[in-house]
């Protein structure tokens, strides 16, 4: 029987020599194969657990490239962080992005798949003939087939393989849910502290500066005699001069006055 060491080899250079994803059934069925004389042939279980460890070998910082799950099989993918690197070799080509219009109808297509042309274009309300030639063009749809119940029977249209590699997904379960998508979305109000609206600390300002009382006095009283008193103006709280009073006052001045004796000449 074959250790785990030996079969990781033969791993290995059947996912690079792959021109597709190969599944860990497609290694057990390749492996037992190359070698059919050998009285106990290798198991998934065997290939699964030596996969995970050619998985932990290749995500070290030492490789530039990654074994990894991606388009319904395991396969060698570089990096993302030669991403622009790589990029220089394919030019233009390389850079080409899916206008909106394509990405919109792709989307509804991989979270309804399958469904028609009918139906899409209910959900957009615009034609899309278009864009769908150009997601078949792209070999990221596919045509699944006819949907019998409906009138004419459409085609009915679903993601490939290429979909999933592209986006780097396994299967079309490993898209984001849509919960998951709209929560990113949602926009909080902004949270507004009062150290927004000064340069020094809350603290500090607050005591630096007279704290008004949080109960202000009441501002109608009773007096002694049973009459409302308004205290809200604080001139009208003065007591009022009597203007006899005030007479007086001046009527002695004038009399000092008189009284003051002049000088000899």
């Amino acid at each position: 029987m074959m250790e785990l060491s030996q079969i990781i080899p033969h791993i290995e250079v059947l996912i690079f020599a792959s021109d597709k994803p190969l599944t860990a059934l497609d290694i057990v069925e390749l492996i037992n194969n190359a070698f059919g004389f050998m009285e106990q042939r290798i198991t998934l279980d065997q290939v699964e657990a030596s996969l995970e460890g050619v998985r932990e070998k290749y995500n070290s910082e030492f490789y530039p490239f990654e074994v990894r799950e991606s388009g319904g099989g395991w396969q060698f993918l570089t990096k993302k962080d030669y991403h622009k690197t790589i990029a220089q070799l394919n030019g233009d080509k390389f850079l080409k992005r899916l206008s909106n219009a394509a990405l919109e109808t792709l989307a509804i297509i991989a979270y309804k798949q399958p469904i028609t042309k009918g139906e899409i274009e209910a959900i957009r309300g615009v034609n899309s003939d278009y864009s769908i030639q150009k997601l078949l063009e792209k070999e990221l749809i596919i045509i699944s087939g006819r949907n019998e119940a409906l009138p004419g029977k459409p085609l009915v249209y679903a993601t490939s393989r290429n979909f999933m590699d592209y986006f780097g997904i396994n299967n079309a379960g490993d898209l984001p849910k849509i919960k998951e998508v709209l929560a990113e979305q949602i926009v909080e109000g902004t949270i507004i502290s009062p150290e927004d609206f000064t340069d020094q600390p809350v603290q500090d300002a607050l005591s630096s500066e007279e704290i008004p009382s949080e109960e202000p006095a009441a501002a109608l009283t009773v007096n002694e005699e049973g009459e409302l008193v308004d205290n809200s103006n604080p001139e009208e709280e003065a007591p009022e001069e009597n203007p006899e009073s005030g007479d007086t006052a001046g009527d002695d001045e004038e009399a000092d006055e008189k009284e003051t004796p002049q000088d000899p000449a």
